[in-house]
Parts: structure tokens; C-alpha cells; sequence
């Protein structure tokens, strides 16, 4: 086959994988807590053709000798953005944000090998649901996964009054007679090689056989870490992914053309008597 046409098909794969990543994006740009990703290219093997100079017809050239024959592009990596979103305000008492960029709650995954497996979102609207525990409440996700404390999964008194969840995820609980009690601290981590998570859903999980403490850390008590009664919103920015959207196009469009015009060639080649 046609050097040309190898190129541009294997290119043309790739920028289908961008443009895929590109729609999913968009897709999100709604959901809460949702972080996008960005598609780099690399090249892939390539080959430098030295032709055989003539001094003569070197004189005051800018461009570069020889011949670089390529095979295409290929997708080199699909890094996370951990922008911060924007930040809405519900004045909902179990929608929370967090608001720094490195932080993700834990929750209660599906069970992989016969154990429970732990999954990471920044998704911060959560609810309650009746669990195993008789006049016990589960903090759960949308999705219904449990919320995973310092101590286990959150569990809250069905005679609850009010709950409020302090900056460092601290939870008390004010039941019907007034009396106050604690219910736990949210189990918050901090992403030290973000890169490593590996989509799940909406939320993110650590890859097997990699090393959890590689990826994250317990976080800072200490530190301020969330805020109650808001959520925060996708960090997509929807003008620069219908950017990227053109831009792609047009590139899968002249690769389709280059293979056009290759066969078109070949055509005139194999015709000649």
C-alpha cells in the first residue's frame, strides 16, 4: 500500500480517539464534579532519507536536507485537568465541594476478586439511604456507593434533625430531642500522581498492581477542605472543546484527502500504456 495511505489511516485512527475524548468532554459539561481530559499526539517511527547533496544547490538554504518518511501520529497521552470547576451554591446540607483541586472523597466501589473495592470522585452530592445497621442511615452517592469515613462507611441516625459537616469534613448530627452527637470524618484524599487514575463512571480508581500510596494520600485534617451547602460543577470549558471539535475535523478531513489523492495516483500509474 501507498506510504501516504498508511499515514493518513493511522492518523485518522488517532484523531477519532481525540475527537471521541473531545465529545465526552461535552458530553459532561453539566455533570457535577466531572474534570475533562486533553489528548497529546506523538510521532510515531520515522525515517531520515540523506539524498546525496550538491554544494551548488545549497547556497542560502533554510529548510532542511533530506527526506523524513513517517508512519503517522499516535495518541501519546490523555492527560486529567484538576481545574477547579465552578462552585454552586444549593444550601442543600449534603451537597458539598471541594475547594482544592487535589482532593477527592472515597466511596465504596464494586466488589473485584471477592473484596470491596474504593473508587474517587469529586462528585459531592450525596444522600441518604436506610442501611443494614437497624435505625442507621448510609451516606451514599447518586449512584447509591457508600461514603467512605475515617472509620468505615458513614452511617447517620434515622432520627436525625439537622447534619452539619465542617471544613475538614468533621459530621455532627442534631436528632429530634436536641442532643449532638459525632458521626464521623469524611475519609479525604489528596491525588499526588493524578495521572494514574483510570475512569470508572464518573468517578476514578487506582489501576491494579499500582501501588495506592503512589496515587494518593491520606489528606491534612488541618486544613480547610470543603465547603457545605454547595457542589461543584464540571471544569469543561465548552468553547474550547468546540474549538478542538473544528480543528479535528479538518484535520481527519485532509488526511481522508490525502488518501483520496493517493489513490487518484495510482490510478493515473496503473493506466499508463
Amino acid at each position: 500500500m501507498n506510504t501516504s495511505m498508511i499515514n493518513a489511516s493511522v492518523t485518522m485512527g488517532q484523531l477519532q480517539h481525540k475527537l471521541d475524548t473531545t465529545a465526552d468532554n461535552m458530553a459532561n459539561s453539566n455533570t457535577t464534579g466531572f474534570k475533562s481530559r486533553d489528548v497529546q499526539f506523538s510521532d510515531l517511527l520515522f525515517q531520515q532519507i540523506n539524498n546525496k547533496l550538491d554544494g551548488r544547490n545549497e547556497k542560502g538554504r533554510l529548510t532542511p536536507t533530506g527526506i523524513r518518511s513517517g508512519s503517522g501520529a499516535r495518541v501519546g497521552t490523555t492527560g486529567l485537568n484538576l481545574e477547579m470547576g465552578a462552585l454552586k451554591t444549593t444550601d442543600r446540607q449534603l451537597d458539598l465541594a471541594l475547594i482544592r483541586p487535589e482532593l477527592f472523597f472515597q466511596v465504596q466501589g464494586p466488589v473485584t476478586d471477592g473484596e470491596d473495592s474504593i473508587e474517587y470522585t469529586r462528585d459531592g452530592a450525596f444522600y441518604l439511604k436506610p442501611g443494614s445497621a437497624k435505625g442507621q442511615l448510609d451516606l451514599v452517592t447518586s449512584d447509591g456507593n457508600a461514603v467512605i469515613g475515617q472509620n468505615g462507611p458513614i452511617r447517620i441516625p434515622e432520627n436525625y434533625k439537622e447534619i452539619s459537616i465542617g471544613q475538614n469534613g468533621n459530621l455532627s448530627v442534631t436528632l429530634d430531642n436536641g442532643r449532638i452527637i459525632n458521626s464521623g470524618r469524611l475519609a479525604l484524599v489528596e491525588a499526588v500522581h493524578p495521572q494514574q487514575f483510570i475512569a470508572a463512571g464518573h468517578n476514578f480508581r487506582i489501576p491494579a498492581g499500582v501501588n495506592t500510596n503512589q496515587v494518593v494520600r491520606a489528606a491534612n485534617p488541618g486544613n480547610t477542605a470543603l465547603k457545605q451547602g454547595a457542589l461543584e460543577m464540571s471544569n469543561v470549558n465548552v468553547g474550547n472543546e468546540m474549538t478542538e471539535i473544528v480543528n479535528m475535523q479538518r484535520s481527519y478531513q485532509f488526511n481522508a484527502r490525502t488518501i483520496t489523492m493517493a489513490d487518484q495516483m495510482m490510478g493515473l500509474v496503473n493506466g499508463i500504456r
